[in-house]
């Protein structure tokens, strides 16, 4: 009896425990298994999943400074090529006044020389300077402020002895600039020459020139804006379309706002 009682006992707590591992309820005709689930804890070796991160387009390696002189060097040969004021002159002119094109008057006005409004006509932008709120002239375009800085130079007396320099003497320029009133700044010429030789803006001079010396050792390039095409540029430098796609490697005659275009290339 007593062997029954404790195969009876042992049966008892075997049944027990194996119905802690699964729980059934009965709700209407629908039977509901509940288990027990052990969740491990993620280890520290165990690999995270992160979203993946979208390719970030490199960009230009370029200076705000050589930006500017890509953009506006053409500008500046053409500009040499009427007026006699060196390229190099009005380039490094046009980086010192405009902060390399991102100062204000430059961006909301295309005023890329600080030229004050002097009996101007046209639209104005006020801006603060010598004195607070000085009158500012302001442009459609910056090509347009180019051809005013031209007119500025050769229009007044006072800058009459600079065009009696050698049309490649930057240095006489630079000087000439500050001694006729142009800047207040004693460091001006300093700066101008500085930037010049730094960036070697006196090739511009050369090209216009025809040095052909210095013509050969200059890699043009063009940094594209609203309005370029490939036809338009060909003829702006003096090339083919043909030759552009060479140099670029382009299959098509399509372009992007932004892109860097290489025109002549040693």
């Amino acid at each position: 009896m007593r062997k029954i009682y404790f195969v009876l006992l042992i049966g008892f707590i075997a049944f027990s425990c194996g119905s802690k591992k699964k729980i059934v309820t009965k709700k209407g005709k629908n039977l509901k298994r509940t288990e027990q689930v052990i969740v491990k804890p993620k280890t520290t070796t165990e690999p995270k999943t992160t979203p993946e991160t979208p390719d970030i387009p490199k960009t230009s390696s370029l200076s705000s400074i050589e930006i500017y002189i890509l953009k506006y060097n053409a500008i500046a040969q053409d500009e040499m090529r009427k007026s006699k004021i060196p390229a190099s002159i009005t380039l490094a002119q046009g980086i010192l006044e405009s902060g390399s094109g991102r100062g204000r008057l430059s961006v909301e006005a295309n005023n890329h020389f600080g030229i004050k409004c002097h009996g101007w006509k046209g639209e104005k932008i006020y801006h603060d300077d010598d004195k607070s709120q000085e009158c500012f002239r302001k442009y459609t375009h910056a090509y347009s402020s180019f051809e005013d800085h031209s007119e500025f130079l050769t229009g007044r007396n006072r800058y009459a002895k600079l065009f009696k320099l050698r049309t490649n003497d930057y240095k006489g320029w630079a000087k000439g600039l500050r001694a006729a009133g142009y800047a207040t700044d004693r460091k001006y010429p300093q700066k101008l020459i500085s930037l010049i030789e730094r960036y070697e803006l006196y090739k511009y001079d050369d090209m216009v020139l025809g040095n052909q010396s210095s013509i050969e050792e200059v890699s043009i390039k063009h940094v594209v804006e609203k309005g370029d095409t490939l036809y338009a540029l060909s003829k702006k430098y003096n090339t083919t379309v043909e030759e552009l796609k060479r140099l670029n490697d382009l299959e098509t005659n399509e372009i992007s706002l932004g892109q860097l275009l290489i025109i002549k290339s040693n």
